[in-house]
């Protein structure tokens, strides 16, 4: 090969490299973006993608894990005063939402309206125990005339039944209904239930912004507190953004003033200082306040009030991971705590020891579902693993250009600087 020859492998070498180079580095933008509009083509809630088939789709199991609080001294508080003393047992486990989605209307601004049929099953392998295990706390009846009624007339009402401010009910009769004997109707924490809608929810398409798919604009008409970014956490193997509900969402009104339509008797709330603690006796027609489970960010009051409670961040927060890329709820946990009042009495009898107002929590519930093994494996094969490749390949063009160009440049240079090889004439004397 001549020296001519040598120059122009090289040079066509150096060339060819950093083409290559520069086609790896072009085509990392490119591939990414080509498969993020892919898949949010697919993750946007509209008729025909993949995410709206899943999204109305009842395979996925939900749950709904019940912990109920069971008073251990009830004679002592009505006798005595005495602050209640608790005990939590649980999970009590049903299947939820197993019945499709209704009245699912597509909005102008990029939501979709819906309602949910209510419906529960009982998984006893998921439970400590059955449906007919039996409870001491306190009597939903005896606690709304407290709150609704005059107290002389509550009074007439508790003492012609005989009731008392605890009663001993099963889980099944607490949770979806039995017939008080006060009140002559049926009553329940979440009776009715079943052949019932939850709703209407609105949730956004992700049409406008993926990052929004399917989170909650509206329930039953009112925005919806809003998710803080968290972190990033690792669910089997795949990356999700973690979003939870942050302390502000129950501050004290003093604190956070979007509370304040919470705030309606100062003598409760302490004058709307108290932490924790969501009154919607307005909004449900009961005397009902709404908290996360064993108070927590609650104000101490909250949990000393009751002996028992034990506030804990990974048990009893409220979170939603979400993968970064398609927008889905990989898995989430929506915990709340319901809770009651009662209160000093001059006009109830059995409330006449009573010392001050206690909010008493009847049970916290966690509504959760997750990735399952299977479902995570077929996203990293045809997600991840994917766009791994794509990206594997980007860099070996990057690297085999690189290193073309730099062993091509190299000779080249070798070659260049290397003498020339001159014949000196032969002198005769």
């Amino acid at each position: 090969m001549t020296c001519c020859d040598l120059k122009c492998g090289l040079i066509t070498g150096t060339v060819l490299g950093a083409l290559i180079a520069v086609l790896g580095g072009i085509l990392i933008p490119v591939g990414n973006m080509l498969i993020k509009n892919t898949v949010h083509k697919e993750t946007v809630l509209e008729n025909g993608t993949l995410a709206f088939e899943t999204w109305t789709s009842v395979d996925i199991a939900i749950h709904r894990q019940f912990w109920l609080f069971d008073v251990q001294n009830a004679d002592d508080v009505v006798s005595q005063g005495a602050k209640p003393v608790l005990v939590q047992k649980g999970p009590y486990t049903y299947k939820t939402r197993f019945i499709p989605k209704k009245n699912i209307t597509f909005n102008d601004n990029y939501t979709v309206s819906f309602v949910l049929p209510a419906g529960a099953i009982f998984e006893p392998s998921m439970s400590v125990g059955t449906e007919e295990d039996i409870f001491t706390t306190l009597n939903l009846a005896v606690a709304g005339v407290y709150s609704l009624l005059g107290h002389k007339f509550a009074n007439l009402l508790i003492q012609r039944s005989n009731s008392s401010l605890f009663q001993n009910r099963t889980v099944k009769e607490l949770l979806w209904g039995y017939k008080d004997p006060m009140l002559g109707s049926m009553l329940g924490v979440f009776y009715p239930y079943n052949d019932t809608f939850d709703g209407p929810y609105t949730v956004f398409t992700g049409k406008d912004d993926i990052n929004k798919v399917a989170t909650i604009e509206r329930w039953q008409g009112e925005t919806s507190i809003s998710a803080e970014y968290e972190g990033t956490v690792d669910l089997k193997g795949i990356d999700v953004y973690r979003y939870m509900l942050p302390p502000e969402a129950l501050a004290s009104p003093a604190e956070n003033p979007d509370n304040q339509c919470f705030c309606t008797d100062p003598v409760i709330t302490k004058n709307c200082t108290m932490a924790g603690l969501l009154d919607l006796t307005a909004c449900r027609g009961a005397p009902v306040y709404i908290s996360l489970p064993h108070f927590l960010y609650g104000s101490k009051d909250l949990v000393q009030g009751v002996i028992g409670l034990n506030p804990n961040f990974d048990e009893h927060s409220i979170f939603m991971d979400v993968e970064p890329i398609t927008g889905f709820t990989m898995r989430f946990a929506k915990r709340l705590q319901l809770n009651m009042l009662y209160g000093p009495s001059d006009s109830i009898v059995i409330l006449n020891k009573i010392k001050d107002y206690t909010i008493f929590p009847i049970l916290w519930v966690n509504e959760t579902a997750g990735l399952d093994d299977e479902t995570a494996d077929l996203f990293k094969k045809e997600l991840i693993g994917r766009m791994e490749l794509l990206e594997g390949f980007q860099i070996g063009l990057i690297v085999v250009g690189l290193i073309l160009f730099a062993s091509c440049l190299i000779g080249l240079i070798v070659v260049c600087m290397k003498p020339k090889n001159t014949k000196l004439p032969l002198v005769v004397k």
